[in-house]
C-alpha cells in the first residue's frame, strides 16, 4: 500500500464511521467517495459494508429500547428489503467506479436539498404501510448495489413527526442487518480475498473510534442542530465528489 493508499483509506473510514455514529446512516457516502478512487467498486462496497455494520452495531445499542417499542414500524420496512438485496448485489458487478461515484454524489446532494426543504414538503401523520413496504425493498437493492441502504429510508422517515430516537431506531437496525446480509452474499461469492481483509483491518480500529465521536456528538446536538450538520455535511461532499467525477 503506498502512502497515498493509506491515506485515502484511512480518510473514508474516518468520516464513514463518523456520520454513522452521528446519523446511523450514511457510511457508504463518506466511505466511498474517498474509496472507489483507490480500489475497484466491488471491493470498495465488500469493505464499506463491514465498516457500516461493526460501526452500526453500536449505534442499534444506543437505541435499543426505542427500536423495541417499535418492532412492527421495523418489520415493515425490513421484511421486504431481504428479496432486494441479492439484486442490488447483481447489480453492483456490472457498475463502473465513475458511475457509482456519480450515483453516490446525486444521493449527497438529493440528501442535503431534501432536508433543506423539508418543512415544505408534506407531513404524513398515519401509517402508510404499502409506503413503508416498497421504501424498504428499493432500500434492500441499494444495499446491495452500493451500500446505501439507508438513503430512502431516511428521507421517507423525515416525513413522519417522529423525534429523532425513533427514527434512527428504525434506520439503524434496518441498515445493519440489509448490510449485515449484503456482506454475507459477498463473502459468499468469495469476495473476501486476503488483500481485502487486510485493508478492513487497517481501516476499522478508525472507522470504530470515529464513530464514537459521532455518537458524542449525536448525544449532544438537538433535534435542529442535528438535522442542520447533516445537511451541511451531505451538500459540501456531494459537491465535492461531483467535482472529482467530472475532472
Amino acid at each position: 500500500m503506498s502512502f497515498e493508499f493509506v491515506i485515502f483509506l484511512l480518510a473514508g473510514a474516518a468520516l464513514g464511521g463518523f456520520i454513522n455514529g452521528l446519523a446511523g446512516f450514511g457510511t457508504a457516502l463518506f466511505a466511498l467517495g474517498f474509496w472507489l478512487q483507490i480500489m475497484p467498486p466491488v471491493q470498495a462496497v465488500a469493505i464499506v459494508v463491514v465498516m457500516s455494520v461493526v460501526s452500526g452495531l453500536q449505534g442499534v445499542w444506543l437505541v435499543r429500547r426505542a427500536m423495541m417499542s417499535q418492532r412492527r414500524r421495523l418489520a415493515r420496512f425490513l421484511l421486504p428489503a431481504l428479496p432486494g438485496i441479492p439484486l442490488g448485489v447483481a447489480a453492483l458487478s456490472v457498475l463502473s467506479a465513475d458511475v457509482l461515484k456519480a450515483v453516490i454524489a446525486g444521493f449527497m446532494l438529493l440528501y442535503g436539498g431534501f432536508f433543506g426543504f423539508r418543512a415544505a414538503l408534506p407531513k404524513f401523520e398515519r401509517p402508510t404501510p404499502v409506503g413503508d413496504m416498497a421504501v424498504g425493498f428499493l432500500g434492500g437493492v441499494l444495499g446491495g448495489a452500493a451500500s446505501l441502504s439507508g438513503a430512502l429510508p431516511t428521507m421517507w422517515c423525515a416525513l413522519r413527526p417522529w423525534p429523532k430516537a425513533e427514527v434512527r431506531a428504525v434506520l439503524q437496525p434496518f441498515n445493519v442487518t440489509v448490510l449485515g446480509l449484503t456482506a454475507l452474499t459477498l463473502a459468499i461469492q468469495g469476495t473476501y480475498d486476503r488483500e481485502t481483509l487486510i485493508f478492513i483491518a487497517v481501516a476499522l480500529p478508525v472507522t470504530m473510534i470515529s464513530a464514537q465521536i459521532g455518537i458524542a456528538v449525536f448525544k449532544r446536538l438537538n433535534d435542529d442542530g442535528f438535522r442542520r450538520l447533516v445537511i451541511a455535511m451531505m451538500l459540501v461532499s456531494g459537491v465535492m465528489l461531483l467535482a472529482r467525477v467530472a475532472l
